[in-house]
């Protein structure tokens, strides 16, 4: 067990945030001075390296305990490769990895959840990582704080939990898509539309429903968020929550599924039931993974931009890793409406 004094003094070592803040300069600034580039003061950049100096900061990426004969490498932690979502993400990271001259190294979530937080990270700090990237997972706060306390740097992917204003993170404009979508099938003539979600605490599944909804708002639509099903972003999800809502009294004649993957459960439940898609059913599913490509009818689909996203992580594991603070800790790639066959306007429906 390691000595109380040591434990406290490696959980109290100082970030770059912490030397902008005492400083009182902006963490592009501190990162700056750090680097040593133009663009600064000569008062303040010796403000900021007065700071540096009295907090003892260290950047992760001068880490006294790193082994320099190491091979870079990544950890990227997953719930499941069984899916095409997580794996176009993985395949982006791989390929700036590659770019980065970084080994990347898959992790399943379950496995790291049952070792001991500390010394995870400082295994991983002592063998070359130069960092952790999560894709849509609960960020753990012990691994946050692990990592944390051995400088190397995490960057979540689409976290299921709000993140905090120091996590680093990157997802997409859910919102505006769940919005986009919503929009669509109204401007086809429907007006009742349901939407078949994921995780009812999910960061992103509520950024959808939330951008359905105010699209619903605006044409005068009434919609009960209490009524909405939930679920894992699963085929399973879209079979079972999709063919509860087909099987109602009052059938929509448009589902707008929180993901592919329940978009193609919903076409399943559709066709048990001998209801035609587009003709008796209009789909939109949330993110354009091979699904929607390969699908019969063609799936109407909000594009996540998931190649970019995965290679947005690297990036900015990269640059953490050096040193540098980014100018904003939680990145939004834009979204895109991509209108194929599974939608269709509602007066010519048979």
């Amino acid at each position: 067990m390691a000595e109380p004094t040591s434990d406290d003094a490696a959980a109290a070592r100082p970030t770059l945030s912490a030397v902008a803040q005492h400083a009182n300069v902006s963490l592009a600034t501190a990162s700056k001075v750090l680097n040593g580039r133009n663009g600064v003061g000569e008062q303040t950049r010796r403000r900021v390296q007065q700071v540096i100096d009295d907090l003892g900061y260290v950047s992760p990426g001068s880490r006294p305990h790193r082994e320099p004969d190491h091979d870079r490498w990544l950890q990227v932690i997953v719930d499941t490769l069984d899916n095409p979502y997580s794996s176009t993400l993985v395949a982006g990271i791989i390929d700036a990895a590659e770019r980065a001259d970084t080994l990347v190294v898959t992790r399943r979530i379950a496995a790291v959840n049952e070792l001991a937080a500390r010394q995870w990270a400082d295994r991983l700090a002592a063998t070359g990582c130069v960092g952790v990237v999560e894709v849509t997972s609960e960020v753990s706060s012990k691994r946050l704080a692990a990592l944390r306390r051995v400088g190397c740097p995490l960057v979540v992917i689409d976290p299921v939990n709000a993140p905090a204003t120091e996590l680093n993170s990157v997802g997409a404009t859910n919102w505006k898509g769940g919005k986009a979508a919503a929009e669509h099938l109204l401007e086809l003539g429907h007006q009742h539309i349901h939407y078949v979600g994921g995780p009812g605490g999910s960061v992103s599944d509520q950024a959808r429903v939330h951008g359905y909804w105010a699209a619903m708002r605006a044409a005068g639509v009434e919609v009960d968020l209490h009524a909405i099903p939930h679920g894992p972003f699963s085929y399973e999800q879209g079979l079972r929550a999709g063919g509860d809502v087909l099987d109602s009294t009052d059938r929509p004649t448009a589902i707008f599924a929180g993901c592919d993957a329940i978009a193609m459960g919903v076409f399943e439940a559709a066709r048990k039931r001998g209801v035609r898609i587009p003709d008796e059913l209009s789909v939109v599913g949330f993110d354009d993974t091979v699904l929607a490509h390969s699908s019969t009818p063609r799936l109407t689909t909000v594009r996540q931009p998931l190649t970019q996203m995965g290679a947005m992580a690297m990036r900015m594991i990269d640059a953490l890793y050096a040193g540098e603070e980014p100018e904003s800790r939680q990145v939004e790639l834009a979204t895109q409406l991509v209108v194929r066959d599974s939608t269709a306007p509602l007066d010519v429906r048979v």
